[in-house]
């Protein structure tokens, strides 16, 4: 398999298809590094600001997980790509925007708050559904992140054992960017630590971690990502 160098060597701009052969490549490289298998990790498809002719196109190359992180942008988006799709909600959640969020995506990385939480429940409850989360954690500390405080988290997952139309699946984090990925690999290390111990400590099963962009979802992956949230390495530059 030639790398990203080899293939724009040959003259030719790369599309999506060879850059999506790419990260699969990639992601079988870390899978194996980590003994794990290449089914255990999901991809996300990062699609703020892409078009929705960018979005079939990456569909119609095989995924099928798209992620948005504006309602706003989902509410006009959704209607106009076709394919088989899951729509994710990625970023950043108020409250005001819940009964959108509901009706409009499969799954929701990005819970950071014990209301956020209970107004999807009662959301869902309203509508007969039941809502996959992840509880996003601000592992780094940073006060320009969202997430929760760390010590927060087993509260709500132990309450959260009391609400039947949302079903917390797992954390999700982002740390802090750095040029060389390798900084990133003891914030997924910690999340996942946490995640064991909580697991423990509350009864609960947390199997997704949602870790890993662009830029470092290899160290991610090594560190027990289950889904990476990708855009920039598959679309190209906005």
């Amino acid at each position: 398999m030639k790398d990203m160098k080899g293939i724009e060597g040959e003259g030719r701009e790369m599309g999506f298809m060879d850059r999506f052969v790419e990260v699969k490549r990639r992601v079988e490289g870390a899978c194996e590094h980590a003994n794990r298998e290449p089914d255990e990790v999901k991809i996300v498809v990062a699609a703020k600001t892409r078009t929705p002719e960018e979005v079939t196109e990456a569909v119609e190359a095989g995924l099928m997980f798209i992620g948005e992180n504006r309602v706003q942008e989902a509410k006009q988006k959704v209607p106009l790509c076709s394919g088989r799709i899951e729509w994710h909600m990625i970023g950043h959640l108020q409250r005001n925007k819940v009964r959108d969020v509901v009706s409009l995506f499969s799954m929701i990385h990005s819970v950071d708050s014990l209301r956020l939480l209970e107004a999807i429940n009662g959301v869902c409850e309203a509508e007969g559904i039941t809502m996959p989360v992840c509880i996003e954690v601000n592992v780094s500390g940073e006060s320009s992140k969202f997430g929760m405080v760390p010590s927060d988290v087993p509260d709500l997952l132990r309450i959260s054992g009391g609400m039947k139309n949302v079903d917390v699946i797992g954390l999700m984090t982002m740390p802090p960017f750095t040029p060389d990925p390798e900084g990133a690999r003891p914030f997924f290390k910690k999340l996942r630590d946490m995640r064991d111990g909580w697991q423990k400590e509350c009864g609960v099963v947390l199997e997704e971690l949602s870790m890993g962009m662009s830029n470092d979802f290899e160290v991610a992956i090594e560190e027990g990502a289950t889904w990476i949230r990708i855009g920039t390495i598959l679309f190209g530059a906005r």
